[in-house]
C-alpha cells in the first residue's frame, strides 16, 4: 500500500482490497448504486447512525422541482441554522440512505439542521438536472424556513466531491439570480473541473481508493451529454466569469486525492476575487475520507472543522 497514507487509511484500503470489491468502472450505473447501497447497509451494522432529535423526508413539491429531501435537526429549537448538504458520487451514485450517518453526525457536530438533497443524477438525468434540483432545494428551504423551524438568514451550502461541486454552483446561481441569501459554503474536496489534467491526477490517479483517474472518466461519461457541457460554469464553477460577491468559504482537501489540486486552486480563485476563504488540508488521507466515520480519525476531525467554521460564521 502507499507509504504516504496514515496507518488507519492504509488499514481501511487493505480491507477494501481483501474484500474484492469491484471497481466502479467495471459496473453499470445501477450496479454501482446497488453496490454502494449494500456497502452502506453493512457499515451501519458496525457504525450505527447517531440519534437526532428530528428526521423527516419531504418532497420540495410543485414550483420547487419535486426534489426529495431529508431534514435532520440536532435540537427542537425553532430557529436553527441549516446546512443544505449535497451528496457525492460523481453525479451518478449516492442517495439519502447512503448519507444518513454523515448528515446525522454533521447535524449533531454543528448543533444545527441539515437538509440532505436527493438530486437527479446521470445517465437518466444528465447535466444540468443536478444543478437545477440543487438550486430548487435552496429556494425551498429559504421559502419554507419558518415552517421547518429554520433561520433563513443562516443557510449554508455544503457537499463532498460532486456535492461540493453542486454547493459551489448553487452559491453562484443564487448570486446570479439574486436568490436566497447563502451565509457560507463548505466545500469538501469539490469537483471543480471534470477535465482533470492537474498534477494530483498524475500522482494519485491509481491505488488511492475509490476515485481513480479512470473513475472520473466514468462519471463524466454518465453525467454529461456532450463534451461542451463541461465548459458551462454550472458544471465547472471555476469557469464562472466572476467569483466576486460570493459567500465566505471553507475548502477542505485530502492530500492523496486526484481532486486535491483543483480544490486548492478554487480556494485561491475565491480569495483572489475578494471572498473570505479558509482552506484546510488533511494529510495522508484519500478522497471520500469525510464519510469514513469510525474508520479514520480525520473524518470526525473534518466534521468538527466544518461545524466550528459554520458556527463562527453564524455567530454561535
Amino acid at each position: 500500500m502507499p507509504d504516504d497514507l496514515t496507518p488507519q487509511m492504509n488499514a481501511f484500503l487493505d480491507k477494501v482490497a481483501e474484500a474484492g470489491i469491484p471497481k466502479l468502472v467495471d459496473l453499470t450505473p445501477q450496479q454501482a448504486r446497488d453496490l454502494m447501497e449494500a456497502l452502506s447497509a453493512a457499515r451501519l451494522r458496525d457504525f450505527p447512525a447517531p440519534d437526532v432529535v428530528y428526521a423527516e423526508t419531504f418532497s420540495t413539491g410543485p414550483g420547487y422541482g419535486h426534489v426529495p429531501v431529508r431534514v435532520y435537526k440536532a435540537s427542537d429549537a425553532d430557529d436553527l441554522p441549516v446546512i443544505i448538504y449535497y451528496h457525492g458520487g460523481g453525479h451518478v451514485i449516492g442517495s439519502l440512505e447512503i448519507y444518513e450517518t454523515l448528515c446525522r453526525f454533521l447535524a449533531n457536530a454543528a448543533g444545527c439542521a441539515v437538509v440532505s438533497v436527493d438530486y437527479r443524477m446521470g445517465p437518466e438525468h444528465r447535466f444540468p438536472a443536478a444543478a437545477e434540483d440543487s438550486y430548487d432545494a435552496l429556494r425551498w428551504v429559504a421559502d419554507k424556513a419558518e415552517k421547518l423551524g429554520i433561520d433563513a438568514t443562516r443557510i449554508a451550502v455544503s457537499g463532498d466531491s460532486a456535492g461540493g461541486n453542486l454547493a459551489a454552483v448553487v452559491a453562484l446561481m443564487a448570486r446570479e439570480a439574486d436568490g436566497p441569501a447563502v451565509s457560507a459554503q463548505a466545500l469538501i474536496y469539490p469537483v471543480v473541473d471534470y477535465r482533470g489534467g492537474t498534477a494530483s491526477y498524475d500522482r494519485y490517479g491509481a491505488g488511492y481508493g475509490i476515485l481513480e483517474a479512470p473513475t472520473s472518466d466514468w462519471f463524466r461519461e454518465h453525467y454529461f451529454a456532450n463534451a461542451n457541457d463541461m465548459d458551462d460554469w454550472r458544471a465547472a464553477p471555476h469557469l464562472a466569469t466572476s467569483h466576486a460577491g460570493l459567500p465566505p468559504a471553507l475548502v477542505i482537501t485530502a492530500e492523496c486525492d486526484v481532486l486535491r489540486d483543483e480544490g486548492v486552486a478554487y480556494a485561491k480563485q475565491l480569495s483572489d476575487a475578494g471572498v473570505a476563504v479558509e482552506h484546510t488540508e488533511y494529510a495522508g488521507v484519500v478522497h471520500g475520507f469525510f464519510g469514513y466515520l469510525g474508520l479514520v480519525d480525520e473524518a470526525e476531525q473534518a466534521h468538527g472543522r466544518v461545524a466550528s467554521y459554520l458556527n463562527g460564521i453564524w455567530g454561535r
